[in-house]
């Protein structure tokens, strides 16, 4: 009887090593910080992040106020400096305006409008669907106060189940 507890010890301890080694073993996304990084709006942002953004896991950065999903498919960074006017696309998602930024496709800037600090998120959309990178946001990015919303929006989405 001792000889088997000792042995399932022995086999948890293995399971846990190796579980611990399979963890270390998913890189820490590098990134930079944004100046105003350290707002306390951001800290409210970066806790409440969702695990899944687009069907991807969240992963580990080595900033402040920054979020990553996948293998570089979707990247957040809050404390930015919150654009102004723009003629860039703006669209409505669940109640939140963004502004996309299509200048570096396939890679999108996606920011708030009108929410400060300011927040970009940048989505691979050879990966991931912006639209559903958004709507898995939408909720985070409520926290942030809107001082101003787009004037003229290109589309509107209210996306059923997705939570405003």
């Amino acid at each position: 009887m001792k000889s088997r507890a000792l042995k399932i010890a022995a086999l948890s301890a293995a399971l846990a090593s190796t579980a611990t080694l399979l963890t270390a073993c998913a890189p820490i996304v590098p990134m930079e910080a944004a100046e105003n990084a350290n707002d306390p709006a951001c800290a409210n942002v970066i806790v409440r992040l969702p695990e899944v953004v687009a069907g991807e896991e969240r992963r580990y950065t080595n900033a402040q106020a920054t979020g990553a999903w996948g293998d570089g498919a979707v990247q957040l960074v809050c404390g930015v400096e919150p654009t102004g006017p723009t003629t860039d696309t703006c669209v409505n998602v669940n109640g939140v305006d963004w502004v996309i930024d299509e200048s570096a496709a396939p890679i999108y800037r996606f920011e708030p409008y009108g929410r400060s600090p300011g927040l970009a998120v940048y989505v691979d959309s050879d990966q991931v669907s912006g639209t559903e990178t958004a709507v898995d946001l939408g909720a985070v990015v409520q926290q942030l106060p809107q001082e101003r919303q787009c004037t003229t929006l290109s589309d509107t989405f209210d996306v059923p189940g997705a939570q405003q």
